[in-house]
């Protein structure tokens, strides 16, 4: 919500003008008022309170600009009724959808206060993620294709000398690493599916697999480059994230329990 863009010239000309003439009879409620319509000190509280959670401080500076900006919104509001803007039906179809999203962020993180998550669920959490992790990162190479005949003959041409990263440049089916050689960049052997996951883990540098390896995505031929110690992060350093990740799961379950009670025709 950037409420604080920096209007053109000649708005911020026309604002400053009209704060000059019609500040003098406000309330105490009132930041402000336009053509004698008052703006309310709590929607300037507000677009504070929105500001500040974004990183900027609290200060006499900010408040101005944010009464500066009000003062303009409410002018441009004044002379887009005027004109019966608010009638039309595309103005009253993105109203409708800014009611709908203030109202669904505001029951989220009502869920989400009423559904608190510990810091015991997070540390479980952490401790999975640990444990899945493993205590060793790899660099490897792979050469996905659909067929388990294709994938013995590459094999048969590597042992024979041939170049992986040509022909996975050539052959693969993955398109995020054929162009790099097969290379999967390093990674926990946690982060592949077990079966790529279990017959990286039993190569030793340099070695490739003796036999196509098969899962969902299809026949994979690996390469084991280097492999490393695992360096896991501190919890302090990750617990957001795992906090975030853990209110998403909350949320897609909500959603999905939501959607099976309502009826949709």
């Amino acid at each position: 919500m950037k409420l604080l863009t920096i209007p053109s010239a000649a708005v911020i000309v026309v604002a400053l003008s009209f704060a000059g003439a019609t500040s003098h009879a406000q309330s105490a409620s009132a930041v402000a008022k336009v053509n004698g319509k008052e703006i309310p000190q709590s929607r300037a509280d507000f677009v504070v309170k929105t500001n500040v959670a974004q990183g900027q401080p609290d200060t006499p500076d900010l408040r101005s600009r944010v009464r500066e900006v009000l003062i303009r919104n409410e002018i441009l509001t004044q002379e887009a009724v005027k004109k019966g803007l608010d009638k039309t039906p595309e103005f009253v179809n993105q109203m409708e959808l800014n009611r709908q999203e203030a109202l669904v962020n505001a029951y989220i993180q009502d869920f989400i206060k009423g559904n608190a998550i510990g810091d015991d669920a997070v540390k479980a959490e952490y401790d999975r993620a640990r444990s899945q992790a493993g205590d060793k990162e790899y660099k490897a190479r792979h050469i996905l294709v659909k067929d388990e005949n294709e994938a013995k003959q590459i094999i048969a041409q590597l042992k024979k000398g041939g170049s992986f990263e040509k022909i996975a440049a050539q052959k693969s089916e993955d398109p995020g690493s054929k162009d790099k050689g097969g290379d999967l960049d390093w990674a926990p052997g946690g982060r592949y599916v077990p079966a790529f996951s279990d017959a990286l883990k039993k190569l030793k540098k340099g070695q490739l697999t003796d036999t196509a390896v098969q899962t969902q995505f299809g026949w994979h031929v690996i390469k084991l480059d280097d492999e490393r110690a695992m360096k896991f992060p501190p919890l302090e350093e990750v617990k957001g994230q795992i906090l975030q990740g853990l209110q998403r799961q909350q949320i897609d379950k909500l959603l999905t329990d939501l959607r099976g009670k309502a009826k949709i025709e």
